[in-house]
């Protein structure tokens, strides 16, 4: 691996929060429809993608600005009392501490795509002390304006923040509109976490360089 920058989705990629998520917008989904997303529809139309274009699945019609960040505050506040409460368990990947220490020691620039909002980024820059390893001014994530994966845009904005082009970088990534959203931006080598999927789900994408289970693979610590 000869690429110069390194870019991270977080959620189920450097914190393996992916259930909590799923139990939020469950509850979420129920209270705003009447049903809860089914497996299928969590996958297609919840992971990746931003607040606002959750909402509008799951409402069925475009939501004003007013209903998006009253329901998305709603949900993420159900989502970081779940973190706080199993609190033993929020703590990032196995691996990505060392991993952090590494790209930091070796001076390879690296940063943050994620889509979840300013209030969850907050939380997650507080809890795990994510100003040890990341310029947090670099960090990109659901601004309200920015295109949801698996739109190229996220990919595109922390690839120009680390001001390198895409194909100079690698993204790791656990969901499959954020892996089409980093071949969309042209990334040099994509790696997929196999956190919650299997690693078969993730060959069957044909998309990814790679595919590891944690962050201790000792070919990460060659890059």
């Amino acid at each position: 691996m000869t690429k110069k920058g390194i870019i991270f989705d977080f959620n189920g990629t450097l914190f393996w929060d992916s259930q909590k998520h799923y139990d939020a917008w469950l509850k979420m989904s129920e209270k705003l429809r009447g049903t809860a997303f089914s497996d299928y529809e969590m996958l297609h139309y919840m992971y990746g993608r931003t607040n606002a274009a959750i909402i509008e699945y799951a409402i069925g019609r475009k939501p004003s600005e007013e209903e998006v960040e009253s329901i998305a505050k709603e949900k993420e506040l159900l989502y970081i009392e779940m973190c706080k409460k199993d609190f033993e368990n929020t703590k990032l990947a196995p691996g990505a501490e060392e991993f952090l220490n590494y790209l930091c020691d070796k001076e390879i620039p690296h940063t943050i795509a994620t889509m979840s909002a300013k209030m969850n980024v907050d939380f997650f820059i507080d809890v795990f002390n994510l100003e040890k390893w990341f310029d947090i001014n670099k960090i990109v994530y659901d601004n309200g304006k920015i295109k949801g994966k698996p739109a190229p845009d996220i990919y595109l904005k922390a690839a120009e923040m680390l001001g390198l082009n895409p194909s100079e970088c690698i993204v790791f990534e656990d969901a499959v509109s954020g892996i089409e959203s980093a071949k969309s931006a042209g990334a040099g080598e994509i790696i997929a976490v196999a956190s919650k999927e299997s690693e078969e789900f993730y060959k069957k994408t044909g998309l990814v360089k790679k595919i590891i289970k944690d962050f201790y693979d000792p070919e990460l610590f060659r890059i």
